[in-house]
């Protein structure tokens, strides 16, 4: 009997079912096995056959885009507590053919922590994530599986007047963070968390544990805006803590970016904001807000950090922009602490315990793109990026314009592979942030205002390479370039633009010495010269 097209269909997927399943089975098996023989038990690691595996997987899954059925999924996922279970993790890993994607705090713009192509494990790193602060040398020790927010948390429980240049957002691992440069609202002060780190722990793919002097300085360097993942298992990094008053004046002034003086004014914000004194940052934000029940308006706020008091912020501002017309009665004094409350949607009077929880009380889908503006982009310009605003439902698309000058200004764009340094008026980042509904086409418009506006914005940003953010990882970035290059030749494209031409060069080639079997990789990572 001729079976029909539909019923062969059905037979051959039924079949690969079935080896699919044969083969995660023979995985799982073989990895058991192989951990059997570690110090790694059975409740460190989890597999998809286990109930609590889908509610590991998505506890630090921060981008919900790619926690779909049909994501790819590690066919492990380990949790340890001590060295010798992560170099354990490491050897199966290799002996069975698994790729390992280390996680910190899972905040990946595109989910490289827990996916894959190829075979692979989660190694969460949840368990460690202990932050020892020395007050008196103002430094700390902080595990590569804390948060933001376990690291503020700590310095605060410490000392009221320390703190750590390093991102707004509590949840975001620092893991990734720090080694992909980390900017936030002290960087025009003291520079990026990556230029704060003194010393690493890092295991690498021969099983080594090595720490900055046994490294040497290649390997350090690499590891301070290179991205970690390419060159090995961050285990802790050691901080310099910076001074912080114990007064800082927040400010928000919000504007209708449909008044053509609010548009006048973002314009002179471009000349002036790179130039202010360092205790002061001025960034913008432009996003949609509703003004009655059926109208939607473009609104750009000004948002003011200043490290020191009112009396003397309003006057530095009436000199350096006085077409802001800030005024006391805009500005609210607090702390360090009580700003990163704020931020973070909490009441400045909150106990600060809220910054130990690692999972946001709303988990959306997000996908982020990021310029460097190195010349005013013209009003018009600017005008039609904020209406693309209106494309999207209500505060699902942001727009941020983050002024660098200062301390960065000073740093050479070769002293770390972090290479966005002197000649940048502000970073330009632009996110679109939906809450997951099962909807690819809902899902495919968000992606689609994300894409348009960066390919819209290309003549007027940094060109030749045009520069991008690795912490803001994007996998559009050399897409249509891999047929018949090689992977080196691939790399590059992307390479080019995070860290420039000659730091990619040397981060080529200290992943060449550390990792010339290329163990460590993923779709961006950096390549050893003989791949």
């Amino acid at each position: 009997m001729k079976s029909s097209p539909s019923t062969s269909s059905f037979f051959l997927c039924f079949v690969l079912v079935l080896l699919s399943s044969s083969a995660a089975a023979k995985i799982h098996e073989d990895f058991h096995d192989c951990l059997s023989h570690s110090s790694i038990t059975e409740h460190l690691y989890t597999t998809p056959n286990n109930p609590s595996y889908s509610t590991l997987l998505n506890s630090s899954a921060m981008n919900f885009r790619f926690s779909s059925p049909s994501s790819p999924k590690p066919s492990i996922i380990v949790t340890p507590f001590t060295v010798s279970q992560i170099r354990a993790t490491l050897e199966c890993s290799k002996k069975h053919g698994l790729q390992i994607r280390t996680r910190s705090g899972g905040h990946d713009s595109d989910g490289l922590s827990y996916i894959s192509d190829v075979p692979f494990l989660v190694l969460d790193l949840r368990n460690l994530r202990r932050v020892t602060v020395n007050v008196a040398a103002k430094t700390a020790w902080v595990e590569a599986g804390a948060t933001i927010g376990e690291v503020y948390y700590n310095i605060a429980k410490k000392s009221s007047v320390l703190g750590f240049p390093a991102g707004l957002c509590y949840t975001v691992g620092v893991g990734g963070h720090f080694s992909g440069g980390g900017y936030g609202v002290l960087m025009r002060k003291y520079g990026l968390a990556a230029d704060n780190i003194i010393d690493v722990r890092i295991l690498l793919a021969n099983g080594k544990l090595v720490d900055r002097k046994s490294m040497g300085v290649d390997l350090f360097w690499a590891l301070r805006g290179g991205g970690a993942a390419s060159f090995g298992i961050v285990l802790a990094w050691k901080i310099n803590l910076v001074d912080i008053p114990s007064v800082l004046t927040i400010a928000n002034v919000q504007m209708n970016y449909e008044k053509d003086s609010t548009k006048k004014l973002v314009h002179q914000w471009q000349n002036i904001a790179n130039k202010l004194d360092k205790d002061l940052l001025l960034y913008i934000l432009f996003q949609t807000t509703m003004i009655n029940s059926s109208s939607l308006q473009a609104q750009a706020t000004f948002s003011v950090v200043y490290l020191g008091r009112i009396d003397k912020l309003i006057p530095l501002v009436k000199k350096s922009f006085p077409q802001l017309g800030l005024e006391k009665k805009d500005c609210t004094e607090m702390s360090w602490i009580q700003y990163i409350l704020q931020r973070n949607g909490f009441s400045t009077n909150s106990s600060i315990d809220v910054l130990l929880n690692r999972t946001q009380p709303v988990m959306f889908s997000f996908k982020a793109k990021a310029d460097y503006v190195k010349k005013p982009v013209p009003e018009d310009v600017l005008d039609e990026l904020a209406k693309s605003l209106y494309q999207q439902d209500l505060g699902t698309a942001l727009l941020q314009l983050f002024p660098y000058g200062g301390r960065m200004e000073e740093i050479g764009e070769s002293e770390t592979p972090f290479a966005h340094r002197a000649g940048n008026l502000y970073e330009l980042t632009y996110l679109a942030r939906w809450v997951e509904k099962g909807n690819d086409s809902e899902t495919e418009a968000h992606l689609k205002w994300a894409r348009s506006s960066y390919s819209y914005m290309a003549p007027y940003v940094s060109k030749n390479p045009r520069e991008a953010y690795v912490n803001y990882r994007d996998l559009d970035i050399g897409r249509n370039h891999y047929n018949g290059s090689t992977s080196y030749e691939r790399a590059s494209i992307w390479g080019s633009k995070y860290y420039k031409k000659d730091n990619f060069k040397r981060l080529v080639y200290v992943k060449t010495r550390v990792d010339p079997t290329n163990f460590f990789r993923n779709q961006q990572s950096i390549p050893p010269y003989s791949s």
